[in-house]
């Protein structure tokens, strides 16, 4: 078995870096546990521990619905929090509506259906984790800092290839290998 999903790499320019480290700093006190700079990434679909034997097949679908599928932009803008502000457990970056993005991510996902894939059962809502929340003392703090960011541009990521990435959970935080790079 493999813990494997399925993403696009984000690298992250300027404005995300001055975001994140203006983050870290008003949450120095808090427990918070930062997403590495080398591990951010949209994810397309998470498949979690998946038999090795399925994952060629995978592999070939991933080549035929991307080749081709054309190469596009994403903007990313604002942050907020997963679960809600009186229980925060991921803070992320929001990306705008993309059509191209909705559409690659039901390609997919309709090739996995095909393949008998098992995938999670839930709407897709794309986003960049920046941190998972352990805990949070100061609410006030955490809202007043989301507010700052809420509609802020914060970079746009172009969109050349998906990849499909194992995950390796260490105590250190988990490491993203690439297994395959498809080009768009």
């Amino acid at each position: 078995m493999k813990r494997i999903f399925i993403a696009i790499k984000v690298d992250a320019a300027e404005s995300l870096l001055s975001m994140m480290t203006s983050l870290k700093s008003g949450l120095a006190n808090e427990s918070v546990k930062w997403t590495r700079i080398d591990n951010i990434h949209i994810t397309l679909v998470f498949l979690g521990d998946t038999d090795e034997g399925k994952i060629s097949g995978i592999r070939s679908m991933l080549k035929e619905v991307c080749a081709g599928s054309g190469k596009f932009y994403l903007s990313l803008k604002g942050c907020g929090v997963f679960r809600n502000l009186n229980d925060p457990r991921i803070l992320w970056t929001g990306i705008d509506h993309s059509d191209k993005l909705a559409q690659l991510n039901e390609i997919i996902v309709n090739g996995l259906k095909k393949l008998s894939i098992k995938m999670e059962d839930r709407p897709y809502n794309p986003h960049l984790t920046i941190g998972r929340i352990k805990d949070v003392s100061d609410i006030d703090l955490l809202k007043s800092l989301l507010d700052r960011f809420e509609n802020s541009k914060i970079q746009t990521v172009p969109v050349n290839e998906v990849i499909l990435y194992e995950s390796t959970l260490l105590q250190t935080g988990p490491v993203y290998q690439p297994i395959e790079k498809f080009d768009l």
